[in-house]
């Protein structure tokens, strides 16, 4: 593990913690108030992608030595780009804000496997790059979900908390060289 990589070890768990905890706390608050698409559920749909920014601008900081930095940059306007994609389709439905939502997923997904892949050296990345790669199938199946009767904004609480779980798993993993 190079200098930079050790030093970027200690900021990155304590980020990924972060992570794993706002993902629960977001996710109950979220399936509470999914039964709708009222202002609640709209604001924290929103909440999460602009979280996402604030994560990856912070990781980007520490990181800033390594060779994720700008796939970093493109998860913050890949993610400032959903935020406003979510709020415009939750005037429109739930159906609206799944396409919008898997179409993050996707690109997020593919995003964050490319960060998980570049950091394998610092360890604790193959939660990471799963995340990463379920992400890009989660999104798919949000974008058909919207197609059918039904559609549930509750998919997308089940969904942050598994992403919170795989953050939750690299963090006791970082600095463990182990990928």
């Amino acid at each position: 593990m190079s200098t930079a990589s050790s030093a970027l070890a200690p900021s990155l768990r304590r980020l990924y913690f972060t992570r794993f905890a706002f993902a629960l706390v977001w996710a109950a608050l979220l399936i509470a108030t999914a039964s709708d698409l009222g202002p609640a559920a709209g604001t924290l749909l929103v909440l999460y992608p602009l979280f996402d920014v604030v994560a990856a601008i912070v990781d980007a900081r520490a990181a800033k030595a390594t060779n994720s930095v700008l796939a970093l940059y493109v998860n913050v306007a890949v993610s400032s780009l959903a935020a406003a994609g979510v709020a415009v389709a939750a005037t429109s439905g739930i159906p609206g804000v799944l396409r919008v939502w898997g179409s993050w997923a996707v690109v997020s997904g593919l995003v964050q496997l490319a960060v998980g892949l570049s950091r394998r050296r610092l360890g604790g990345q193959w939660p990471m790059i799963l995340s990463g790669a379920l992400s890009v199938v989660a999104g798919t199946s949000f974008i058909l979900q919207a197609g059918r009767d039904g559609a549930s904004l509750v998919t997308i609480g089940g969904y942050a908390v598994l992403g919170g779980i795989f953050f939750l798993v690299s963090a006791f993993r970082l600095g463990a060289g182990t990928v």
